[in-house]
């Protein structure tokens, strides 16, 4: 997908107005409900308890202090990227360490003064390693590599694929 020349600018200008967001979205058959994620307080979201997050086409992503290390495009090689989450507490470290399965997850990136617009999307990347330490959860998320796809099933031989020997 490409990249538009707004979404360019604000990443690789010296300074800018303009803020990019993270919104991570990250599901999974234990959790209840996705877990919607942002890299950016641009709103407050209420203040009892206080929080922050964005909304985006009518999704709320809560504020945590995050970055990301977007997908690279590596020829011959499934995207890899990282979400880095600070100040973590121990109950996260328990729900990650009780799940077994990939997570799916989502990478969407928006402008916060536009945060309805999709500059970018990555979509079904899976939750490959996760680490942890006191203070940070690092998790490692990539596309299921193209390799391991069970193509061609066996030998393409006239009785199994009869339309490749016309």
């Amino acid at each position: 997908m490409p990249v538009s020349l707004n979404i360019r600018q604000a990443l690789y200008a010296e300074q800018t107005g303009e803020v990019p967001v993270v919104l991570a979205t990250i599901t999974h058959p234990d959790l209840a409900t996705p877990v919607r994620l942002s890299s950016d307080p641009t709103q407050r979201l209420s203040i009892e308890p206080l929080r922050y997050g964005t909304i985006s086409n009518g999704e709320t992503f809560e504020f945590v202090l995050m970055s990301a290390v977007l997908p690279d495009q590596q020829r011959g090689q499934s995207p890899r990227a990282a979400l880095v989450f600070e100040n973590v507490e121990r109950d996260s470290v328990g729900l990650l360490r009780s799940i077994t399965t990939p997570m799916r997850i989502r990478l969407d990136l928006v402008l916060a003064s536009a945060p309805n617009v999709l500059e970018e999307s990555y979509v079904d990347l899976r939750g490959m390693k996760a680490g942890y330490d006191a203070d940070k959860i690092t998790l490692d998320i990539s596309r299921e590599p193209f390799t391991s796809e069970p193509w061609p099933a066996g030998k393409a031989t006239q009785a199994r694929l009869p339309g490749l020997h016309r």
